[in-house]
């Protein structure tokens, strides 16, 4: 156990994560409620947040910024939340997902909590051309709260990760990840599947349709040789059905192509919630390991 990880977050871990897949939705609500008086008692010592700024037409295409007081020039780090494509929120209780941002400025970070539309209202590929807008947004506004648009670090997690991975190496959509200095997919659901082993499939499908044949060009997966971005890949150790799979074969594919293999780390004793909760809460390892990879792309 990490040293700053309080015993009954260890205690609830242990016990939940090899039963995870059993009931995802239950299991994820216990950590949630495990996480969050520890998230709320949390510090946030020199951040100031600017709430829902919008950079696009439609409510929720909004995102707030924490800002370190003071910041010039900071790297800044965009984060986009998963809940499967057709939930989900940049603040899904009064302590996540604005802890992890909240953790990056505490860094000297600027931090992008970004909100996007969901299926079935936006289907493929509008979740990465909502991103899309919002590091425009970026480009163009993050120096007025003391960040450095030519150091951006996107970290996407679950559905959210879809969304970073296909903005930054889906040809079709035409954005390569321009305006990026790096990627971060934490957890991310890398490859459509509506198998039964998914507990997820309703989303899948409301996202990316019924057509099940074509998930496999749609998904980031078909496009992992084309990543020219330094990338970075996390999953947990106990994970919705398949996804550390996913990742597996995604930084199997980068690597391929690439002759060198990526970052791919696999975070121990944690879950597919835990792997985001723990930001802010005094456990900061894999937040380092992300702080030093963003470091590393920046020189």
């Amino acid at each position: 156990m990490p040293s700053d990880r309080p015993d009954a977050i260890d205690r609830l871990l242990r016990e939940t994560g090899p039963a995870w897949q059993q009931d995802i939705r239950a299991a994820g609500d216990r950590v949630k409620a495990a996480y969050l008086p520890l998230l709320m008692a949390a510090p946030t010592d020199g951040c100031e947040v600017i709430r829902d700024l919008p950079y696009g037409t439609h409510p929720r295409q909004v995102l707030d910024v924490y800002r370190p007081r003071g910041a010039r020039h900071a790297p800044v780090v965009m984060f986009v939340h998963g809940g499967a494509f057709v939930r989900g929120s940049k603040d899904i209780n009064a302590a996540m997902y604005g802890n992890v941002l909240a953790w990056f400025a505490r860094q000297g970070c600027v931090g992008i909590n970004v909100e996007y539309r969901l299926a079935p209202e936006a289907v493929h590929p509008e979740g990465a051309r909502d991103l899309a807008m919002a590091c425009e947004w970026v480009v163009h506004h993050v120096a007025e709260h003391g960040g450095d648009a030519d150091a951006v670090c996107l970290v996407g997690h679950s559905a959210g990760g879809t969304h970073a991975a296909s903005y930054a190496c889906d040809p079709g959509l035409g954005f390569m990840g321009r305006h990026l200095r790096c990627l971060v997919l934490v957890s991310a659901r890398l490859q459509a599947d509506a198998l039964p082993e998914n507990p997820n499939a309703a989303g899948v499908r409301a996202y990316f349709g019924d057509d099940a044949t074509a998930y496999a060009h749609l998904s980031p997966m078909a496009h992992a040789h084309r990543l020219v971005l330094p990338t970075f890949v996390v999953h947990a150790e106990y994970e919705n059905p398949l996804l550390d799979v996913y990742a597996t074969e995604f930084a199997w594919r980068m690597a391929e192509a690439r002759r060198v293999a990526p970052r791919h780390l696999s975070v121990a004793g944690h879950n597919h919630v835990s792997i985001m909760a723990h930001f802010n809460s005094g456990e900061q390892w894999l937040g380092e390991q992300i702080l030093a990879f963003f470091e590393a792309a920046n020189r």
